[in-house]
């Protein structure tokens, strides 16, 4: 059992008003997932200033200024205004640079061999932790953040270790990422094939490899939807799915649809959480459309 939540806003809706609607959904599916949490954001102008590569990786025992002089030691006509940024986020340290994404991603992975990504691409940061959802929201500056769009997760650990790495949301792509209520029955067979075509993974996790086959999907020319049609003939399982890309927010369900899931339409926002409560505290929830989601239906919204 885990808790699934995710909120893209639309129109003129203030970006600062994510990090605090986000928080509070969270908070209300933390006992669905006493064990970890996490949260992407999209568009904070704190954590990832536009048109800038940006980098979430597990390298806690790194201070941010250590961090940055390295990376600026690696990449010094990064560290020309705006300069490299490096922040820290409890475990978590966001990377940022006015570089192409490629040459930063390769400069962390020099500077820190080994460390897991947690996730790449511009305007994206991935922020995850183990224990409490409410600490962990207190600890990683949540209610404080912005931006456009967000997917958090709270975790009940049935396939694999309690591990930061091992928290939702995955993202394996740049600006792709996945949250997961439910388990796969046949991920390893997956997994093997997909390190067959060279994939790596960081983890163990049957979420993990989810988000791997979606990832290699669009890669090989699919849109969104027809990635997660093709998970669907694919995965064997249980599962709610909630996948976002810096453009895109989709939930697709099993065909037994045994794990809950709500989504709600509002004016001017697009939500999806595993409980009714966490869309309760969204601003105009009494007049916003909510349904529960089709079995095996791919719903996809564009911003």
């Amino acid at each position: 059992m885990c808790g699934i939540v995710g909120l893209q806003l639309r129109g003129n809706r203030e970006p600062g008003l994510l990090g605090g609607l986000i928080s509070s959904m969270l908070a209300e599916v933390r006992e669905r997932g006493p064990d970890s949490a996490g949260v992407a954001l999209y568009g904070d102008p704190g954590l990832t200033p536009a048109g800038q590569a940006a980098v979430s990786v597990l390298a806690g025992e790194v201070p941010a200024h250590d961090l940055a002089a390295r990376l600026e030691d690696l990449l010094p006509a990064a560290a020309i205004a705006p300069g490299i940024q490096v922040t820290a986020a409890a475990e978590v340290r966001v990377i940022t640079a006015d570089v192409g994404q490629e040459q930063l991603t390769g400069a962390v992975r020099a500077v820190l061999p080994g460390a897991p990504l947690l996730g790449t691409g511009p305007g994206l940061a991935v922020l995850k932790g183990v224990g409490d959802p409410l600490d962990l929201i207190r600890s990683l500056g949540l209610a404080a953040r912005g931006g456009y769009q967000a997917v958090g997760h709270t975790r009940m650990a049935t396939e694999s270790a309690v591990t930061v790495a091992h928290s939702h949301p995955f993202s394996v792509r740049p600006g792709l990422c996945l949250v997961h209520n439910g388990s796969f029955a046949n991920h390893d067979t997956i997994r093997r094939e997909l390190r067959r075509e060279g994939i790596a993974f960081t983890t163990d996790n049957d979420s993990e490899v989810a988000a791997a086959f979606v990832g290699a999907c669009l890669d090989a020319g699919d849109d969104l939807e027809k990635a997660l049609r093709r998970l669907g003939q694919a995965f064997d399982g249980f599962y709610t799915l909630l996948v976002t890309t810096p453009t895109e927010f989709a939930v697709v369900r099993d065909p037994i649809a045994a794990k809950p899931a709500l989504i709600a339409e509002g004016a001017d926002w697009v939500a999806m959480a595993s409980e009714y409560r966490a869309l309760a505290v969204l601003p105009g929830i009494a007049a916003a459309h909510v349904f529960e989601p089709a079995p095996e239906e791919v719903y996809v919204w564009s911003r």
